[in-house]
């Protein structure tokens, strides 16, 4: 494993030393989307925000469902409540949510519109969100982990370019082969203003960060290094030369065994593994770079049980011994029951795990 820094060690939240590459014989945990609809809480405070943009600007609300998840089940991290959209909605493309549908970016990014996304400070657009990083911050524990984030720029980019959810990736990569100048400008755009939003969430009070590259896995393998390693290298380096010591974790999603060209950046301090990735493979190809977090299918906690509790002890125990993160391959989805989390979170704590 590539060596981590001794400033995390002691740190009084778990989470924290494991980023710093502590091992723990109980794992600390948290979850990917465990602020969302599954929680009867948060569809309380949503139908009080109006829209979901709303929410996301709201600093009290959205303090309020950061910390919902940490209440109701004791986890190790808590992760801001935002969306990676609103990189583009600062730089100037005008974001909604759409029922059933999803996001919408207008205008859709065409070569022609790039000049106009350029130089922008998205520091102010974007200020309630550093509030409500200020806010989570002082009401979390000591012994309780911040996390920011921010959408890696090949997904973020895919959405800007396709105005939305992508229907066909192969039409994006479609579009770098035709005009990679075009491309890679956007990255670049996406880039700057991302490292200006972690640094400010960083000041904030968040203690790590993560990168969401959600949409990696539909790249060639010469594309994954140009349009994700490589942008999120340059992400976390500008984080760590403005603010030395801030953990970067990477959540290439769908990528296979091309995860082990992210855990080799050393600015990459643990990378997320999906829920397609097998943890024996992880182990002995991720562990000896960088500290692996997650795996788990989200679908198994809608249905709960034996299978829940199996799938989670070969995870357990396929990173026994190494500093690892328990968490999701992906997020949790709104049928999700809370209970199944509950149980998942005891059986985790409880080490039963170690016994089967």
């Amino acid at each position: 494993m590539k060596e981590k820094g001794l400033q995390g060690l002691d740190h009084p939240s778990p989470f924290m030393r494991t980023l710093a590459g502590e091992a723990q014989a109980i794992p600390p945990m948290w979850f990917m989307r465990q602020a969302g609809r599954y929680l009867p809480e948060y569809r309380a405070v949503r139908a009080k925000a109006g829209s979901f943009l709303d929410l996301c600007f709201n600093p009290e609300l959205a303090s309020e469902v950061t910390l919902q998840p940490v209440r109701r089940y004791d986890l190790d991290a808590a992760i801001l409540f935002s969306d990676i959209l609103v990189i583009p909605h600062a730089l100037g493309q005008k974001l909604s949510f759409v029922e059933g549908e999803g996001p919408r970016l207008e205008p859709a990014i065409t070569k022609a519109g790039l000049d106009r996304l350029r130089g922008r400070n998205v520091l102010e657009e974007l200020a309630p969100i550093f509030e409500t990083v200020v806010k989570t911050r002082a009401e979390l524990a000591e012994n309780k982990a911040l996390i920011g984030f921010a959408g890696a720029p090949w997904t973020v980019a895919t959405y800007m370019l396709a105005g939305g959810p992508s229907k066909d990736p192969a039409a994006l990569r479609s579009l770098y082969y035709d005009d990679p100048d075009f491309i890679t400008g956007l990255i670049d755009i996406i880039i700057d203003a991302s490292i200006d939003y972690l640094i400010a969430q960083v000041d904030a009070g968040a203690d790590a960060l993560q990168l969401f590259d959600t949409w990696a896995g539909g790249l060639t393998p010469a594309l994954t290094e140009t349009l994700s390693v490589i942008p999120m290298r340059r992400i976390a380096e500008g984080v760590k030369k403005a603010r030395p010591g801030t953990p970067v974790i990477f959540f290439p999603k769908s990528v296979g065994a091309l995860a082990v060209r992210y855990a080799q950046e050393p600015a990459c301090d643990a990378i997320g593994i999906d829920f397609s990735q097998d943890p024996l493979w992880a182990r002995a190809h991720l562990s000896g770079h960088t500290v692996v977090q997650g795996g788990l299918d989200p679908l198994l906690t809608v249905h709960g049980g034996a299978a829940m509790e199996t799938a989670a002890g070969e995870l357990l125990r396929a990173f026994d011994g190494a500093p690892y993160i328990f968490n999701l391959g992906h997020g949790f989805t709104p049928e999700t029951p809370p209970e199944n989390v509950a149980a998942l979170v005891n059986y985790v704590r409880a080490g039963a795990w170690r016994k089967n």
